[in-house]
Parts: C-alpha cells; structure tokens; sequence
C-alpha cells in the first residue's frame, strides 16, 4: 500500500542553498538528500489504491492562486537537548495556511480525518540518529539568522514515501498548478 504526503517540492536552487546548511558536520545527524527536499502540508499514511485514486482527484479541486515564500530559521523537534529532527522554519504566510487549509478541506470530503497536530510549517534538513547530540547549540545559533530569497509556490505535489534502510525515499506522483 502506498504511503501518502502532500507537499510544496523546493526549487532546485533553494535545495542546493539549504544543503550547504548540511555540512556543518554534526556527529549522529543524518541529514536528508537536498533532492527530497520540501515543505509537508499533510501526511496521509498508508492507504489502498482505491483512497490514493480519491485523493488525486480530490486534490485536482484545490483552487488556490500563486504565491511566494521565505524560509527563515532552524530549530529542532521537539525543543531542548534531546531533539529528534532539525528544520528550517518558514516566514509566516497567510497564503501558505489558506492553501493548507483548502488542502485539509478536500481531503475531509474524502473522509480522510484531519491530524490532530497544529500546522508548524516547515522543511525537514535532518534527522537525530543518537540520544545527546553535541554542538546542537552552536549549530543552531550559526544558522539562526538564515533567510532565504523569496521563491514563487506555483504548484502543490502528490508524494509516495518509502522506508528503507538507509532513510525514506520519495516519488513525487502528481503535480497539481495553482492559479
């Protein structure tokens, strides 16, 4: 059965600019291929063929018009010293949370259940792979001031995730424009 998420696939120029943010070289940190790159607006999980074929009709109903985005920032989840995945967060953008919304909406007439976790818009760059990580702090306080230069959100993306060994792959399924 496939494993399901939607999300908006990064530019491949902001994927090459966050992977410099990847080698800082922090023991015990695995960080995530800048190709697989992206920012998640809904995990879906395992579903049958017969729910994946509902979503990608349901997603062809998303209306939303274009829009730029800034990513901003690192943190960890969760907070503190234990942290389990590092990210790059995102400029607060009202139309990112329309689209997340009408995104959610859809997928609600398909009665697939909302998530329960409050939206916490961001872009996975690594994921902690040992109990204490050292210099986190540092890390952390080097790359807080990152920013990148606007780029344009023209499309939402369908993708399949598979868990293997060495980390989760992605394959991007469907491309849905935005007005």
């Amino acid at each position: 059965m496939p494993r399901l998420f939607i999300a908006i696939d990064l530019p491949g120029q902001l994927k090459t600019e966050i992977s410099v943010l990847c080698a800082y070289g922090l023991p015990g940190v695995a960080w995530v291929d800048s190709d697989q790159l992206h920012l998640s607006l809904r995990f879906v999980g395992e579903v049958n063929e017969q729910v994946s074929e509902s979503i990608q009709t349901c997603l062809l109903k998303v209306q939303q018009s274009s829009f730029s985005m800034t990513l901003q920032g690192v943190g960890t989840f969760p907070g503190g010293k234990s942290p389990r995945v590092i990210w790059v967060g995102v400029e607060k953008n009202k139309s990112l949370l329309q689209l997340k919304n009408k995104v959610e909406y859809q997928l609600n007439r398909i009665s697939i259940e909302g998530e329960k976790r409050r939206f916490h818009p961001h872009v996975t760059i690594g994921r902690v792979k040992t109990s204490k990580i050292k210099r986190i702090g540092d890390y952390l306080a080097h790359f807080d001031l990152y920013r990148s230069e606007p780029f344009p959100v023209e499309r939402i993306s369908l993708f399949s995730s598979l868990l293997t060994p060495v980390g989760a792959k992605y394959t991007k399924l469907m491309d849905y424009p935005l007005r």
